[in-house]
Parts: C-alpha cells; structure tokens; sequence
C-alpha cells in the first residue's frame, strides 16, 4: 500500500515548446470539486532570471496496481495573450506562491492521486510551536524514485515563531536540507487533536516551500544557514476563491 501523502505531489518540469527549461515540485489541491496544482510562482515565470516558460508538464500515476505505469499531463501556461495561474499579492508585493486550476475534463479518469483540501488548513496557529517536526515532499534536483516515479521526503523544523509574519512577510522559517527543485514542495505536519481525523490524508498542510534562505557571509569561513523561506498555505484560500 502506497502512502497516500505521497500521492500528493507531483514532479513539475517547465519548457518552452519542446524545451525543457527547469525541474521543480508541485502539490494538489481541490476546493468545491475544483482541482488545482499548487507550485512556486518563480517555477512559471521569473523575471530577474529570464524564466519565462509557455507550459509546465507533471508526471501522474495512471495505474493504481503498478506505480510504474505513469504518463505525463501539460498544463499551458497562457491562452490568447493572458496567464492561465493565480499569484499571491502579499502587501503590495508579488509572493511566490502560484495555482493553477486543472481542466477536469482533460484529466485521465484513471489518474492516481490525493489532494489537499482547506481541511488540511491550519486555522489556530497556537497549536504550531517553533521546533514542532515537519516533512518537505519534493523533487531535489529532479531526484525521484524513478521506478514508482515518486517524490522523496526531507525532515524539517519550524524556525520562526509560526503564524507571525517573518520580517513582515507571508511565510514562516524551516530549518532543512533542502535543493534546486524543491521549490513548490507540499510543508506538512502530523494533524494532532480532531485534525488526526482527516480520513487517509491525516496531515496539515502548513506552508509552500519556496527558496533557501541566506545572508552575506565568508563564503570560505561561514557555512550556509541552512534555513527556508515557507508561505502560508492559507495564501491558497484567496488563490482558489472563486473568479
């Protein structure tokens, strides 16, 4: 039996046309029977480095007897001139966190997966402590298991006070290991109290992981800190209300 977590993210590559351009990580998430994958904005486009992709393709199980059995789904990332994805507005600044919302009609009857809802949203922040362990599911690197064509699992920790804003802004701090590809990752965190009951998904979904967090330092002397920028996933309840 596959653990259901897993069936929650989705390995996101970005091309243009026929290009493959980057490797990064995604999840889903349905609200009122809309489906959508959730990833970070800079996977679709960024400015500063010239990224500007036409679609983005995720690999989906289609066979829930064989994990080796997989088929790729694109996802265009314009139609007539315009962006198909939802960015957050974060005080006036542009956050990095993207939806997308997935055509059902083109989605395989047969596809194999498990999508976060707004269950799995934190509503009491007092039950998050500093410290409190959580898991990063993602594609390092593009590193999967690439057989069953799974993602792989880092441990983390909270390593700001969650729910207050870090330096103003709309993510907390993890402390993990963490690579290029990652960015996009579901940040998760054994559900507790009634919470635990959330059927075979019994997790929070805290936050999207986006960059490593860094400062000026000796390269030669200090060692990088280590540390992650996560936006709040409540930031997916303004980004799937309805248009």
């Amino acid at each position: 039996m596959i653990e259901t977590l897993l069936l929650t993210a989705a390995s996101v590559a970005s091309f243009n046309a026929q290009i493959l351009r980057t490797r990064a990580s995604g999840f889903f998430f349905m609200r009122d029977q809309r489906l959508f994958l959730v990833t970070s904005r800079h996977v679709l486009i960024d400015e500063a480095s010239q990224h500007f992709p036409d679609r983005i393709e995720i690999e989906l199980h289609v066979d829930a007897d064989n994990l080796a059995v997989s088929t790729g789904f694109s996802l265009p990332l314009y139609r007539d001139g315009g962006r198909l994805w939802r960015e957050a507005q974060d005080g006036g600044s542009i956050g990095d966190v993207a939806v997308l919302e997935i055509d059902r009609a083109a989605w395989p009857a047969n596809a194999l997966f498990r999508a976060f809802t707004p269950n799995h949203l934190v509503t009491s922040y007092d039950q998050i402590e500093v410290g409190s362990s959580l898991l990063v599911l993602g594609f390092p690197l593009g590193f999967q298991d690439t057989l069953h064509h799974l993602p792989v699992v880092r441990q983390a920790a909270i390593a700001s006070s969650f729910g207050l804003r870090f330096q103003g802004q709309g993510y907390f701090l993890t402390d993990a290991r963490t690579h290029r590809g990652t960015s996009g990752a579901p940040v998760v965190m054994r559900a507790l109290g009634d919470m635990a009951g959330q059927g075979d998904l019994p997790w929070w979904l805290l936050g999207i992981h986006s960059a490593r967090l860094d400062v000026g330092r000796d390269q030669q002397m200090d060692e990088a800190l280590g540390l992650n920028c996560a936006w709040y996933a409540d930031i997916l309840m303004q980004l799937t209300a309805p248009a």
